[in-house]
């Protein structure tokens, strides 16, 4: 009888062994395995800055140019595509050379259609399932409406702000930009796009009411945050520089507290939108499909 107790007992705790072993290799794989998402990065038009004293509170840029990027982005996750930001006016490709708006503070270029650069990896506008704009300042609202059918994942405050009727009188090329996005999906702070934590927009506002930055986790690289426009110049990250035409200070500035901590806390690299530098560093068309 002893005998046969130990033998059950045996065989009972190699059970348990065996049954927890098999649960640690389930929940290992649970944790190792996510979805397969990209970046794919492109070009929306270059903006030459003729008053870079513009990006600051005070003189600290005063009698200083510089050239910003313009870049849109097409993330890839295996429940749809979002595109995330949609750079300058398709109207300045037909113009064929710059164009300096009427204060001189800008003088911007576009060389290339949205259409015409998705081709590059395969896709047409009807592959967008979503669209999410950081904001909808012209630089970032270029070929909006060529997506009229796609979701429009839109901070409430910002669509309420570009959509206000004093938009449509005193910022009307503004709202022209957006008025065809007809599937407006209003959300009120942080949205997890596909459900899974890889694809999620965070609500920063500050440089317009409903500015939103974008949090990846990549399949290769990891997690990266798309900066929007909280940041144009390396030194506005560093020093807590704020543009003199924000929307708020005290927004932009509790947002830079946010973002800063977000980026800690998931250790993702930081991409700055509207920097050069930052847009070298990304593979761009034809280079994916190599």
């Amino acid at each position: 009888m002893k005998k046969f107790l130990i033998i059950v007992v045996l065989v009972t705790a190699f059970s348990c062994k065996e049954n927890k072993s098999k649960t640690k290799e389930a929940h290992t794989a649970e944790v190792v395995v996510k979805p397969e998402v990209k970046l794919y990065t492109f070009n929306g038009g270059t903006v030459l800055v003729n008053n870079l004293e513009l990006f600051s509170q005070d003189t600290t840029y005063q009698g200083q140019t510089k050239e910003f990027a313009d870049p849109f982005y097409v993330i890839s996750h295996p429940k749809g595509n979002l595109m995330w930001d949609a750079g300058l006016p398709e109207g300045l490709i037909a113009m064929g050379e710059p164009f300096t708006e009427p204060s001189g503070a800008f003088t911007v270029s576009r060389k290339d259609s949205v259409i015409n650069q998705l081709k590059s990896i395969g896709m047409i506008p009807s592959d967008i399932k979503y669209i999410a704009l950081s904001h909808t300042h012209f630089d970032h609202s270029g070929h909006a409406n060529v997506f009229k059918n796609a979701t429009w994942l839109v901070q409430s405050t910002e669509y309420d702000f570009i959509t206000s009727e004093e938009s449509q009188k005193n910022n009307t090329d503004n709202y022209n930009a957006i008025k065809e996005l007809k599937n407006p999906q209003k959300l009120n702070g942080e949205y997890d796009v596909f459900g899974d934590g890889t694809v999620v927009i965070k609500s920063m506002p500050g440089h317009t009411p409903g500015h939103q930055v974008l949090f990846l986790d990549l399949a290769e690289n990891g997690p990266v945050l798309l900066t929007g426009d909280l940041y144009h110049l390396y030194e506005n990250r560093e020093h807590r520089g704020v543009p003199i035409f924000n929307f708020n200070v005290e927004q932009t500035l509790n947002s830079m507290n946010e973002f800063e901590a977000l980026a800690k806390e998931s250790n993702a690299k930081v991409y700055m939108q509207h920097s050069k530098e930052d847009f070298n560093k990304m593979p761009k068309a034809p280079e994916y499909l190599k």
